[in-house]
Formats: C-alpha cells, structure tokens, sequence
C-alpha cells in the first residue's frame, strides 16, 4: 500500500529562528521563501513539519 504524498511549501524567512529549526527547514528540502518540496507523508516527514510549521505551509496531495 502507497503512501501518500505532500506539499511542503516555505512561506517565512528562516532569518531569527533557532538554528535546529533551520536545520529542519533544510531536512525538508526547503532553502528560500516560495521553495516547494514533494515529500512522503510519514510520522517523521509530519514531525518536522510540525517544528516549523509556523514557517510553512502544507498541501495535501
């Protein structure tokens, strides 16, 4: 059984937040504002987001 996939997009700058939280932006493949990242939807994929989710913004999908 597949799967599902999910958008990650980067909508704030990463510039006066906590270095492991950079470091979680650049884990999911996310380096600029407006950045996009096709990812596996996993309880670990989900944590990460969660860390930042003030920093990004999800589409399911």
């Amino acid at each position: 059984m597949s799967k599902g996939r999910i958008r990650v997009r980067q909508v704030k700058s990463e510039i006066g937040f906590a270095r492991d939280q950079r470091a979680t932006l650049r884990g999911l493949g996310l380096r600029r504002i407006g950045a996009v990242s096709d990812l596996e939807d996993s309880p670990s994929v989900r944590g990460m987001i969660n860390k930042v989710r003030h920093l990004v913004r999800v589409e399911e999908g």
